[in-house]
């Protein structure tokens, strides 16, 4: 008796919310490139906020091959014998690719000044990004034992904070460049950022009224030092905060923007963080 102790390990590891966070930002730099062929206001974004996604894209890609046992796996996913489509692994990884590629084809074709191709791969690589935040939340919702994961809301919530880091990056990369801008970038940090807070309301009221695991799940990320993440940083300074400072007159001018963008991204990064961890915490405890 007590010869052997079973030492309960996150299979998820901490990289993956640094790539949840890259991933996320890079695919909304690549909707704001979008944009900027149908909003005249978002001209000023089209090429740095193109080679900024795909710079992250890149990044992304790098970390999660990192994080494989045998990196050289990663070749499987191009290899049609090795793919398995009824898994979700699959699906993400012909995602993220098919998403790499069409920005490899719209970055030439923005070079050679094909307007009318670049458009429609816009269009098309938009549409792929889109399933990059959407794969991510869906890639955490299917574990039916982890309280925090198991909602319908991470798809969801996992675009609205793309979104609004991507935003956020982008009122970086705007500088002063355009008044019209400026207001656009805010309106999407504020109405993203609020759908965020609605969203994290509810899921913590959901966790903390369910069963026995959901209830340890929720005081784990409401006290100690998880806790200090998700509460303090994630809502409250990089939710909240900017939210009313975007609300206030000095979060119309830029000074203020920069401070809720900046705070949007710690805040971005806290919730991703406390996320994929707190859906882990109590399995390594029971």
């Amino acid at each position: 008796m007590g010869d052997f102790n079973i030492f309960h390990h996150m299979p998820w590891s901490s990289t993956y919310s640094i790539y949840f966070f890259t991933i996320g930002i890079s695919a909304a730099l690549f909707f704001m490139s979008t944009l900027s062929w149908y909003r005249e206001e978002f001209r000023p974004l089209r090429a740095s906020a193109f080679y900024l996604s795909f710079v992250l894209l890149a990044i992304s890609g790098l970390l999660l091959i990192s994080d494989l046992s045998k990196p050289a796996r990663f070749l499987n996913i191009m290899n049609p014998a090795y793919l398995n489509f009824t898994s979700p692994l699959a699906w993400g990884g012909l995602n993220l690719l098919s998403f790499g590629a069409v920005s490899v084809a719209y970055f030439f074709m923005m070079r050679k000044n094909d307007e009318g191709t670049s458009r429609k791969l816009a269009v098309l690589g938009s549409l792929l990004a889109l399933g990059l935040p959407i794969y991510t939340g869906f890639d955490l919702t299917v574990h039916q034992n982890r309280p925090v994961w198991n909602t319908p809301l991470m798809p969801i919530l996992f675009v609205a904070l793309s979104l609004v880091s991507g935003a956020a990056v982008a009122s970086f990369l705007a500088g002063g460049k355009s008044e019209k801008l400026h207001v656009m970038l805010r309106r999407f940090m504020l109405w993203s950022a609020g759908a965020v807070g609605a969203m994290l309301i509810s899921l913590l009221g959901t966790t903390a009224y369910g069963g026995s695991g959901q209830e340890l799940t929720f005081m784990f990320m409401t006290s100690g030092a998880l806790g200090g993440i998700f509460i303090g940083v994630g809502i409250l300074l990089g939710t909240a905060a900017p939210i009313l400072l975007l609300l206030a007159p000095f979060g119309r001018q830029q000074g203020g923007m920069m401070l809720a963008a900046l705070l949007l991204l710690v805040g971005g990064m806290a919730l991703r963080y406390s996320i994929l961890v707190g859906g882990q915490i109590v399995q390594t405890y029971f």
